[in-house]
């Protein structure tokens, strides 16, 4: 039940600006517990479909088992970079969501080992069928790796030294459950800089590592473009800088059209723009943030097709 009641973020929001068409073809490539599956079908006529994936198999089997009865709506696990060979030649989304980062039902089960706040086995992988884990891979990395880790992906200022810990820690002893890390960690940043969680920055760190959390967004976004009919709208909501960061430049970029040399004279439309952007930024409420505090740092940018390609890379 607990499932059940996790509450999408910017759920409104999605809905509104994926502008729904009651004959429309779906994708939510981040379904997790289906929550803006159910809005969408809410919009949805007979003739609607969803496409739901994710590369987690509990969110899937969650996904399934709640739309089991409901024929608009088809489930697959697949990561990011997988989106390409389900995609049918010629056939095309009006809308795609990708909702990035680690979800309230992974952070929320300590056997998933995502969270610091409960112990539980060093694991945070999203697809448990994947290698390594996270114990695993902090058993074997170089202390030059997992040091440029944490400074890259979690932009820890203490990185070499809890990097020097976790290796001269795994000599004496394997680190295999988030309490061990958090101890540790705990250890090496002082007090006075604990303004959030001290192991905050790290586990997010090493879970954007594990699981290739960037590679798949910047691989997957090109591919996302080529998928949509024309006028179709792609939604990215993102929970972090760098996630945002790779989404902004990607659908810029994509509505700037050819990089073409600057003294070229060629008119806006004569690069062929592949995206056009909607609207600002989108952040949550101050409600909802009340309401569900996970959706603080989220931020939705949106963007529509214009022209029409249907090969997919």
């Amino acid at each position: 039940m607990a499932e059940r009641s996790h509450r999408p973020v910017l759920l409104e929001e999605v809905v509104n600006a994926m502008k729904v068409r009651e004959d429309g073809y779906y994708l939510d490539a981040t379904a997790g517990r289906g929550g803006h599956v159910a809005a969408i079908l809410e919009r949805l006529g007979p003739a609607g479909r969803i496409l739901a994936i994710d590369r987690d198999p509990q969110a899937v089997a969650a996904v399934t088992e709640r739309f089991a009865g409901d024929a608009r709506v088809q489930t697959r696990q697949a990561n990011f970079s997988s989106l390409s060979s389900i995609v049918r030649q010629r056939e095309c989304f009006n809308g795609i969501l990708f909702d990035f980062g680690v979800s309230s039902p992974q952070l929320d089960d300590a056997s998933r080992g995502f969270s610091f706040m409960q112990d539980g086995p060093l694991d945070m992988r999203m697809n448990p069928s994947d290698h390594p884990s996270a114990a695993e891979w902090l058993a074997t990395a170089e202390q030059h790796e997992i040091r440029d880790v944490l400074r890259r992906f979690g932009e820890e200022r203490y990185a070499h030294r809890i990097a020097w810990a976790i290796v001269n820690t795994r000599a004496e002893q394997p680190i295999e459950t988030t309490a061990q890390l958090v101890a540790l960690i705990k250890e090496i940043v002082p007090a006075r800089d604990q303004d959030k969680h001290p192991a905050t920055r790290s586990f997010q760190a090493i879970r954007i590592r594990i699981n290739r959390e960037l590679e798949e967004i910047a691989s997957v976004l090109p591919v996302a473009v080529a998928a949509l009919c024309e006028g179709g709208r792609l939604l990215a909501i993102s929970f972090h800088s760098l996630e945002d960061r790779i989404v902004k430049r990607f659908m810029r970029d994509q509505a700037r059209g050819d990089d073409l040399p600057k003294e070229i004279p060629i008119r806006d439309a004569e690069r062929k723009p592949a995206l056009r952007l909607i609207g600002k930024p989108v952040r949550a409420s101050a409600k909802e943030i009340d309401d569900n505090p996970r959706a603080r740092s989220a931020i939705l940018r949106v963007a529509e097709r214009l022209a029409v390609d249907r090969e997919v890379a």
